[in-house]
């Protein structure tokens, strides 16, 4: 399982302005960018997004900037990487199911449907709430009648293990918040000035 940048990028987002010396202050997405050496433009739209899901604040204008909207104690990593890590599909039996950033604080989309995990093997139901995830029905087809997934996907025990560990990944992450990860604060701040 590899993160993708914007992942590893808004995770660096939230570090830096956790340590600002002040946290009520204002900082940029220049100043971040730099003590990063990352893009500019493409910090702009992760921070952008994590305005939407409300982890951080922006004061609009010529002395605006942006800043933490949370405590660090309230910003689950699990959490903030299901809603902003766009696939987990670790195999092509994999599909995910993302929710918007409208909905992200809720379970169920427009059409009703659950952001639940679940995955057919054996057709044994088993789920995990939160993972935004299932295993493709092996019977599934695409609007174009084209058969998804491989051809042992009814009787794969491969898929039933990525699954899992999936599934422990997520939970790892769902054990830690942005203060658990800056508890050597001086020394990131010295870094990042």
């Amino acid at each position: 399982m590899r993160l993708t940048n914007y992942s590893d990028y808004a995770l660096r987002s939230l570090i830096y302005l956790a340590v600002k010396p002040e946290p009520q202050t204002l900082a940029n997405i220049s100043d971040i960018a730099r003590s990063y050496d990352i893009s500019k433009s493409h910090l702009t739209k992760i921070i952008h997004q994590l305005g939407q899901l409300g982890y951080i604040d922006s004061v609009r204008g010529k002395n605006g900037g942006i800043r933490l909207a949370r405590a660090p104690k309230d910003i689950n990593l699990g959490v903030l990487i299901k809603q902003i890590e766009p696939d987990f599909a670790l195999v092509e039996c994999f599909a995910t199911k993302v929710p918007s950033n409208d909905d992200s604080n809720d379970d169920s989309t427009d059409d009703g449907t659950n952001h639940d995990t679940t995955y057919d093997n054996s057709h044994d139901e088993a789920k995990t709430p939160g993972l935004p995830l299932t295993l493709i029905d092996e019977l599934a087809v695409t609007e174009n009648n084209t058969k998804l997934g491989c051809v042992i996907s009814p009787v794969c025990q491969l898929k039933g293990v990525f699954f899992e560990a999936l599934t422990a990944f997520i939970n790892v992450l769902e054990g830690y918040t942005l203060a658990d990860i800056i508890n050597n604060e001086d020394e990131l701040r010295f870094l990042l000035s």
